[in-house]
């Protein structure tokens, strides 16, 4: 043994991190989970940081540029723009939740099952799935909305109407790639009945793509969101939403930029939190050896 072998015996290693340790420690992560948490504290505890009460008027304040007084300044009613942003989150949190779980919920059961029994359901949905995806996303749920009438409620259940064909087409992709896998044989040979098959073995093995899109779309949610409450078609004034206080300062873009400003970064902010955190989550999860 040489004197340099020795030496690299003799030396301390220095102890490697795990590789989901790893993937959670980049600033990527660390940057969206410090922008979702954020979010999340603010839309439960609004109340603890606005300033002002969000629908407060005062007709001595109207249309003010920041200042130490109203740091994002105020709107055409002189209400604060900061604590209207603040209380937003509130309503475009349930937004990213309620718009995404019930479609992720539908889907992924209908797809498992599809996936799994095949036959006759695997061609129907199949057609369904051409049908819905033929229709841009945005149109679709527009038209549904416009069917319902606005409001929230009806917003989430024309979202799910449309959204969980996308999670259901995913599931079904993800279910056939592990049923060529042998323990889902076995499962069949040692008698297990198909939900246990379907709910206990195949599904948790293909849950990590479905936990990254979700939180993919929960930031196409909120944009979405946004974009009806734009429109008039989902959060209704005087409520505080994100989308419907960038409709309130269109007319104002030229003489009150910030009413308009404020919650369009709002937005940006909150979906590159989404976004990062979902990527950081499909390297977490990604199985071992996958590239």
């Amino acid at each position: 043994m040489t004197q340099l072998d020795t030496l690299q015996a003799t030396t301390p290693q220095k102890p490697r991190l795990h590789p989901r340790v790893k993937a959670l420690l980049r600033p990527g992560f660390l940057v969206g989970f410090f922008i979702l948490s954020s979010s999340i504290i603010l839309a439960v505890f609004p109340g603890a940081f606005a300033p002002y009460d969000p629908n407060a008027f005062d007709f001595m304040a109207i249309k003010q540029p920041p200042s130490w007084a109203h740091p994002f300044g105020t709107d055409n009613l002189g209400r604060d723009t900061l604590s209207r942003v603040i209380w937003a989150y509130q309503v475009d949190m349930q937004i990213a939740f309620f718009a995404t779980f019930f479609a992720m919920v539908i889907g992924v059961i209908v797809g498992s099952l599809v996936a799994y029994h095949g036959g006759i359901a695997d061609v129907i949905f199949g057609r369904v799935v051409d049908v819905t995806i033929t229709f841009p996303f945005l149109v679709l749920v527009i038209a549904v909305v416009a069917v319902l009438g606005p409001g929230l409620n009806n917003m989430y259940v024309a979202v799910t109407l449309v959204q969980w064909v996308y999670y259901a087409r995913l599931t079904r992709a993800e279910i056939m790639t592990q049923m060529t896998n042998d323990y889902a044989s076995a499962g069949r040979v040692m008698g297990y009945s198909s939900p246990r098959i379907i709910f206990r073995h195949l599904l948790p093995n293909a849950m990590t793509p479905l936990i990254t899109y979700w939180m993919t779309d929960m930031a196409l949610a909120i944009l979405l969101g946004s974009s009806l409450g734009y429109l008039g078609l989902g959060a209704q004034p005087p409520q505080a939403e994100w989308g419907v206080l960038i409709a309130e300062g269109r007319n104002f873009i030229t003489t009150a930029w910030w009413m308009s400003l404020m919650p369009g970064i709002a937005i940006v902010l909150t979906g590159l939190g989404f976004s990062l955190v979902g990527d950081s989550l499909a390297d977490v999860l990604r199985p071992r050896g996958a590239s």
